[in-house]
């Protein structure tokens, strides 16, 4: 199988038929061989339904659902668990991300060599509460994990070979810091891709709010541990436990 796409979601089921017939759309355009992996983060909407429906109709697609809402990284944790393309695709549900980046982040990774290619969502269309902060940590993250060349390490939209993602634990909030856990993992080649950023269709932003913010540096700070020693035994014990909290939500659900 060429790619798998794995998408997060969370109360969007006005999104969904768009975003599936738009990844469709894609692939068979350019010949791929794919799967969909929706993962429903606890959706209190008819998220889980539809996905059902559009199961019944395309054999690509493939759903988990989580009995509550644990966040974003479980999601991504879980569907780069299943998922079994050569290339693995993450996108946002919410129509922000566009399909049509596909086959060039598919080209970068299968013919120059990248191991991730993270979006760079360079002309973006977020209100001030979610720009303004996503500046202060990609700065950040570009000093603290010493990825000089990206800009935008939380964009949703990112390509890695299938290694990456079964090499890497993605728990807490560390789906911000992806990139840095693929170099820590020995993964070196990490490039980014200026992707279209589109204004969100329907409802407001799910994956967000300044507690998520916070928690993702906490995060960061767990996987900095072994540079500051002081600090090593609280980090060990408090990443013990989000890795048992991780092997809990990976059971807790349920697929078509």
């Amino acid at each position: 199988m060429n790619i798998s796409v794995v998408v997060p979601l969370f109360n969007e089921e006005e999104s969904l038929p768009e975003l599936y017939a738009w990844i469709e759309r894609v692939m068979k355009a350019n010949g791929f061989s794919f799967e969909v992996i929706f993962v429903n983060d606890g959706s209190t909407d008819r998220s889980w339904e539809v996905i059902e429906k559009l199961k019944t109709q395309s054999e690509c697609v493939k759903g988990i659902k989580f009995r509550r809402n644990y966040g974003k990284s479980p999601a991504l944790y879980c569907g780069f668990e299943k998922a079994q393309g050569d290339v693995v695709i993450t996108m946002d549900a919410d129509l922000q991300d566009s399909p049509d980046e596909i086959p060039e982040l598919y080209r970068m990774i299968t013919e120059d060599g990248y191991d991730l290619v993270s979006g760079w969502k360079k002309k973006r269309y977020d209100p001030l509460s979610k720009t303004i902060p996503t500046k202060i940590f990609n700065a950040t993250a570009r000093k603290v994990s010493g990825i000089k060349n990206l800009h935008d390490f939380n964009c949703g939209l990112k390509a890695y070979k299938m290694d990456v993602v079964k090499n890497i634990e993605v728990y807490g909030e560390m789906h911000r810091y992806i990139p840095y856990l693929a170099k820590n993992a020995g993964f070196k080649k990490i490039g980014e891709k200026v992707v279209q950023h589109q204004a969100r269709k329907f409802g407001k932003t799910k994956f967000g709010g300044l507690n998520r913010f916070f928690n993702g540096y906490l995060d960061l700070i767990v996987s900095l541990r072994s540079k500051t020693h002081a600090f090593f035994r609280v980090a060990r014990f408090t990443d013990v436990h989000l890795r048992l909290y991780l092997s809990n939500y990976c059971r807790n659900h349920e697929t078509v």
